[in-house]
C-alpha cells in the first residue's frame, strides 16, 4: 500500500537516544512493510475483515475504522460492502497516515461505498447508527484507564446486532506461555529480516507507548462496555482479533 513499497529500516542504525514511537511521516512511508514483518497473521487478517463486513453491515448504516493508518482495513471493508446508504468513516490522529490514506482511497477502483477520512483523536469521534466498527491494533495505544469509556461509547453508538472487530497484541498471565509467545514473535521478526539491533531499538521505542492487556481483560471489558458476546475469531501467536457483538 505504500506508494514506494519502501522497506522498514527506521531502526537499522544505532540511535543515540531511542525516543517513544510515533506514527510520523517516516513510519507512514514504510508502514505496510513494518506491520507485515512485525505482526504475525496480519496478511490473513485484512482480507477477512471484508468477509466479516458482508455478514454484519446493514443498509443505511455507518461503518467506522478507528485507527485507520493507511487504509488497508478501510479498503477491505469497502470492497465487500454492497448495501445502499452506507458510509465509512476512517479516523487516525497521525496527519502523515491520513494524507496517504486519502490517496489510497482516492485510487481505489473496486469499492463504491463513500469514505470520509478524518484526522482526529478517536476518543473525540461520535459513533452513531453503526453496524460495524473496526479497531486494528489501536486500543493498545490508548491509556488503559480510558479504554472502557471508549468501548462503552462505541457500544452505545452501535445498532443491535452490529459488531466491533478489535485486534490487539496480548500478554499472558502464565509466565511460561508469555515467554514462549514472545520468543516466537521475535523469531518471526528475525525470519522476516529484522536484525537484533532493529528489534531491540523498536522494542525500546514501544515500551511506554504500546501497553497490552490479557485476553480475559479484553473479554470482560467488552462485556462491561455493553457487548453481549465476544468471540476470538483469529489468533496468531500473541496477536488476536475479537468479534464483539452488540
Amino acid at each position: 500500500m505504500s506508494k514506494s513499497g519502501a522497506k522498514d529500516n527506521i531502526y537499522d542504525t544505532p540511535h543515540e537516544m531511542v525516543v517513544d514511537f510515533v506514527f510520523d511521516e517516516n513510519v507512514a512511508h514504510v508502514f505496510p512493510d513494518m506491520i507485515r514483518r512485525s505482526v504475525p497473521g496480519y496478511d490473513n487478517l485484512i482480507p477477512l475483515l471484508g468477509i466479516i463486513a458482508e455478514r454484519f453491515v446493514t443498509a443505511n448504516s455507518n461503518i467506522y475504522d478507528l485507527g485507520c493508518s493507511l487504509g488497508a482495513s478501510t479498503l477491505s471493508l469497502r470492497r465487500r460492502i454492497n448495501h445502499e446508504g452506507c458510509q465509512i468513516t476512517a479516523v487516525d490522529n497521525a496527519q502523515a497516515m491520513v494524507e496517504q490514506c486519502r490517496d489510497n482511497i482516492a485510487n481505489d477502483r473496486q469499492g463504491k461505498t463513500p469514505v470520509d477520512v478524518v484526522c482526529d483523536d478517536i476518543r473525540h469521534i461520535a459513533i452513531n447508527n453503526a453496524s460495524l466498527v473496526v479497531m486494528n491494533f489501536t486500543l493498545q495505544f490508548i491509556a488503559p484507564e480510558e479504554r472502557l469509556s471508549l468501548l462503552s461509547k462505541i457500544a452505545m453508538g452501535m445498532k443491535t446486532g452490529g459488531a466491533l472487530i478489535l485486534s490487539e497484541k496480548i500478554i499472558s498471565d502464565d509466565s511460561t506461555e508469555q515467554a514462549l509467545l514472545e520468543e516466537l514473535q521475535l523469531n518471526f521478526k528475525r525470519a522476516n529480516g529484522y536484525s537484533e539491533l532493529e528489534i531491540s531499538q523498536k522494542r525500546s521505542a514501544l515500551d511506554n507507548v504500546l501497553i497490552p492487556d490479557t485476553l480475559i481483560t479484553h473479554q470482560q471489558r467488552l462485556i462491561q462496555a455493553g457487548f453481549s458476546k465476544v468471540i476470538v475469531w483469529q489468533q496468531c501467536l500473541n496477536f488476536i482479533s475479537l468479534l464483539a457483538i452488540k
